[in-house]
């Protein structure tokens, strides 16, 4: 039997480096609404739930035509992130949710439909698929160099591939979602994507070059 998948959406009030950022505006809309329509452009999706504790961000939801959860304000707060994950995932009945973050606005409808296409077929290789990037920096911790040696600097695009995770597609089955109270398995399939895809929104600098890229990528189409 096909396995039901639902994107989860999950929007709280309260954002503290960018003030609103979920329902600001954004490129002549908000995050959480652009999110909302790009979702219902992928067809092998099963449905789409907004889980928040505000009112507002869940009529937007309604208003456009999907599933509307309200959070209780405990798990609303900044210090009970992995108990929000698994009473958000008790609270959206599936098989499988693909957790999806706002603040990853130009990732790309096609990574999307790859990453669910890829679930479905998957073997028992992995549990879960998260989208990440690779991060080509010379990385310092704690006074030491820890991926490249300084006595031999290589070019940037020779250092080794360490992935970032960058949250912008998390999909796992429900119950394996709510046993580790995290949207990572213990086998995790990292898919790889692009600096672009990967932008995800911490303060405004994000916010701001996020906007710019969104408009100009939607001016190229």
């Amino acid at each position: 039997m096909k396995k039901v998948i639902k994107a989860l959406i999950p929007v709280r009030s309260g954002s503290k480096r960018v003030q609103n950022k979920n329902i600001r505006p954004f490129a002549d809309s908000n995050l959480l609404e652009i999110k909302i329509k790009q979702l219902q452009r992928i067809n092998n999706l099963d449905g789409i739930v907004v889980n928040s504790n505000d009112d507002t961000m869940l009529d937007i939801a309604r208003s456009n035509g999907v599933e509307a959860v309200k959070r209780d304000e405990y798990y609303a707060g900044d210090n009970v992130t992995n108990e929000m994950y698994k009473n958000i995932a008790e609270n959206c009945p599936c098989d499988v949710i693909m957790y999806t973050n706002v603040t990853s606005p130009l990732i790309s409808d096609e990574t999307i439909i790859k990453c669910i296409n890829l679930y479905r077929e998957k073997d028992d290789s992995f549990d879960s698929i998260n989208t990440a990037n690779f991060v080509k920096e010379f990385l310092w911790l704690d006074g030491k160099p820890i991926n490249y040696d300084p006595n031999h600097t290589p070019k940037s695009q020779d250092l080794p591939d360490i992935a970032a995770l960058n949250f912008a597609i998390n999909i796992i089955e429900r119950d394996n979602l709510i046993k580790r109270k995290h949207y990572i398995g213990s086998k995790p399939y990292l898919y790889i994507v692009d600096r672009v895809e990967a932008i995800d929104i911490d303060d405004m600098i994000d916010f701001e070059f996020a906007e710019f890229m969104y408009k100009k990528l939607r001016m190229g189409k």
